[in-house]
């Protein structure tokens, strides 16, 4: 079984845009540094600069990180081994099959139940239903190849 990798994020951005991201984080950067340097002594009066300040670094590095690719959300579904990136900030969790006891499959969500009892769940896209689908079409091949306990769960409202 070859590697498939499928984007869980909302758009794909082109190289232009993801250099637009990292000058536009450095610019941020580069302005709270300056705002700091020219406004020094009237932080001890005022707190609302700080978070102006602390707001625009924040925002600085998040748009750095998302322009080098780093924020993206994907699964990557191998032979023997998921990679899962289910937040921005945090790396991606690698899952061997052979820790996997059980997967749960939800109309939008999957649980992974591990074997020390740990349970990790991806919510899925309700605007890209066919990724979602294509998705849990790998995750049943997963299944199948690794012979992992499979269930699908219908929600009722």
């Amino acid at each position: 079984m070859e590697t498939k990798y499928f984007s869980l994020s909302s758009v794909e951005n082109n190289r232009l845009v993801k250099i637009v991201q990292i000058v536009f984080g450095i610019a941020c950067i580069i302005v709270a540094i300056i705002w700091l340097i020219f406004n020094i002594r009237s932080m001890k009066s005022d707190g609302t600069l700080w978070i102006t300040i602390i707001f625009l670094i924040g925002f600085g590095f998040y748009q750095i990180w998302s322009g080098l690719g780093k924020a993206t959300r994907f699964i990557q579904i191998g032979s023997d081994i998921i990679r899962l990136k289910r937040t921005v900030l945090l790396p991606a969790l690698e899952i061997p099959s052979e820790t996997i006891q059980k997967i749960e499959l939800y109309p939008f969500n999957l649980i992974f139940f591990l074997e020390e009892k740990k349970k990790i769940m991806l919510r899925f896209s309700t605007t890209y239903l066919e990724t979602n689908e294509k998705v849990k079409d790998e995750i049943l091949s997963f299944a199948e190849l690794n012979k992992i306990n499979l269930e699908f769960v219908e929600e009722k409202l």
